[in-house]
């Protein structure tokens, strides 16, 4: 009787033990879980901006799909992690749909989240079904400078104590500088200036660094799955030096925005839900 009072007492142990471990497991971003459906879309935004970027989409598709909605730590008010880096929130993401056994996924991406999709999907490429990159390119450097090569052990120092020496103004100002630049959409522009002014200062400075640095154009090679990639309209003007870049991605059909800027799926919804639908569906 006694023995089986302590094999009782060590089997709930291991069992408080297994489920403090999995309360307490940690992702590099939060998570939003909609929609019923069998196949998955896991949303990755982009620079400094929200899951909510991805609200009137997920609206259109979470009948039909169980969306998985990400904001990355530290962006848009999430709470921010130690060492952020384009590789570990690639490896958290993949991490994440292993351990939650989230079979080929769709992910769609924008921006830095269309970066993270093509690099989730060429470091696993039997683990995703089909990826959508949303106006991302697979080396940003490069389209100002095709020689460019990343640098190992990228210093980020400099860009860091930059962004977090600017006062609350000095940043929004920027922001609302830049942002003009990125979105037509004038009914969106104090939401996703507000994105930003919410974000941890350090990560953005480290983040924009580190994405910066990236280069995927020879590890886009191994991707398998279909793959969708949106452009916008003005990128028509540059169609040899961005289908350049991703001539080692074998799966791509390119699409290019009929109008607008960064921001597609503000900029050109009717388009941009359009070719999701169709891709998708197919």
């Amino acid at each position: 009787m006694k023995k089986y009072i302590i094999l009782i007492i060590a089997f709930l142990f291991s069992a408080l033990c297994l489920n403090v471990f999995a309360q307490t497991k940690s992702y590099p971003f939060e998570v939003l879980k909609t929609g019923k459906g069998k196949q998955s879309i896991i949303f990755i935004p982009g620079f400094a901006s929200s899951g909510e970027v991805w609200n009137e989409t997920k609206t259109a598709f979470e009948k039909d799909f169980t969306c998985y909605t990400l904001t990355m730590a530290g962006f848009a008010g999430a709470e921010p992690q130690p060492n952020p880096s384009f590789e570990n929130w690639k490896t958290g993401i993949a991490n994440y749909i292993k351990e939650n056994k989230i079979q080929k996924p769709i992910i769609i991406g924008h921006s830095m989240g269309g970066g993270l999709a093509l690099a989730i999907a060429a470091d696993y490429p039997e683990l995703i079904g089909k990826i959508v990159v949303v106006d991302a390119l697979p080396c940003l450097a490069a389209l100002t400078d095709p020689s460019f090569k990343s640098k190992e052990n990228n210093d980020c120092s400099a860009t860091v104590n930059q962004m977090t020496a600017m006062t609350e103004t000095q940043f929004y100002d920027m922001q609302k500088q830049t942002m003009p630049r990125l979105l037509q959409d004038t009914s969106k522009l104090e939401t996703v200036i507000g994105w930003s002014v919410k974000s941890d200062r350090k990560t953005f400075a480290q983040m924009y660094c580190d994405f910066f640095n990236t280069d995927l154009r020879d590890k886009i090679s191994t991707i398998k799955c279909p793959s969708l990639i949106l452009l916008e309209s003005y990128f028509i003007n540059l169609k040899p030096a961005i289908e350049g870049q991703y001539k080692n991605l074998k799966t791509a059909n390119f699409q290019y925005a009929n109008k607008g800027l960064h921001f597609i799926m503000y900029d050109d919804t009717e388009w941009y839900l359009t070719q999701l639908n169709t891709f998708l569906k197919s």
